[in-house]
């Protein structure tokens, strides 16, 4: 009864977080990935090419483009529809159209290391090697979203060949970056010409992105509370873990999900018994893809 009647005065005051409780609609666009995946910087290539009449910044990305996991119920009610969401959930079959934003697990560690050091999650000296454990176990605080691999396959094999179902490679972001806005544009039913498209990139480039976090950290949801000398906008590049992941850690990695990597493109490095650790490989084969779907 308590329970009940706090849910309600939350949802009333608009200080609850929508998450997955979240009311879908069927005219919903949900741009989701595991986090530190590059959601964030694909929601500004896509709020930049949508309201090319806006200045998107951090100041309004969450009226524009909302994230589940900051806003509330109330909140997410008022975006005006159709709605694009950004979310970090695992499958939700409510979810009609989904952009799905993949990243190399050995790189995305690395990453989500900095950003739980920054949100003060873990010390400072929480060793590496530990925490990729902890990673490939499922044991950090994101945990609700499932680990990694669960996450990743929740959504790729149940709907990795539908036509509502758009898979997007950060790695590929980068260094194909007109090829793919322009994928996620005709996905989206943007009409946009090769220039729209190139100012929509310049707007969201890594440079503007860290020069507007450096001014409205202080303003942004998932920057205002937090450490301010590890900026919340990481390198933008893809390959890191190539000299900063320990060997141990990689091997961890792959030997977890080495067949799900696979299916997306992510050659491996070590040698680890997939058919023994990893039971993605009869959903797909082995070594087939899902790059192109």
């Amino acid at each position: 009864m308590i329970y009940g009647i706090k849910t309600v005065v939350k949802y009333l005051m608009g200080t609850d977080i929508a998450d997955r409780g979240l009311a879908v609609y069927p005219d919903d666009t949900f741009v989701v990935s595991y986090p530190r995946s590059g959601n964030t910087w694909t929601r500004f290539l896509i709020a930049n090419l949508v309201h090319p009449d806006k200045t998107v910044s951090f100041t309004n990305i969450e009226k524009l483009i909302p994230d589940t996991s900051s806003q509330s119920n109330r909140a997410l009610k008022r975006t005006p529809r159709p709605r694009i969401i950004k979310s970090h959930q695992y499958f939700d079959a409510r979810y009609r159209k989904v952009l799905y934003i993949v990243r190399d697990p050995r790189d995305l560690v690395l990453s989500y290391y900095n950003f739980q050091r920054k949100y003060r999650q873990i010390a400072d000296d929480y060793p590496l090697q530990r925490y990729v454990e902890d990673f490939v176990h499922g044991r950090l605080i994101s945990a609700d979203w499932g680990s990694w691999g669960e996450n990743v396959a929740s959504w790729v094999f149940t709907r990795g060949k539908s036509e509502s179902f758009l898979l997007v490679r950060y790695e590929d972001m980068i260094s194909e970056t007109e090829r793919e806005l322009a994928r996620i544009s005709s996905f989206l039913g943007v009409q946009a010409e090769r220039a729209r498209l190139v100012e929509a990139i310049d707007k969201s480039s890594a440079e503007q992105m860290r020069q507007m976090e450096k001014v409205q950290a202080g303003e942004w949801v998932a920057t205002k509370k937090h450490r301010k000398d590890i900026p919340f906008v990481g390198q933008a590049t893809a390959g890191r873990w190539k000299t900063e992941l320990p060997g141990e850690s990689v091997k961890a990695i792959e030997t977890a999900w080495g067949g799900l990597m696979l299916t997306l493109g992510y050659g491996l490095t070590t040698d680890c018994d997939l058919s023994t650790h990893d039971p993605m490989l009869w959903m797909n084969g082995k070594g087939g893809t899902l790059r192109d779907v």
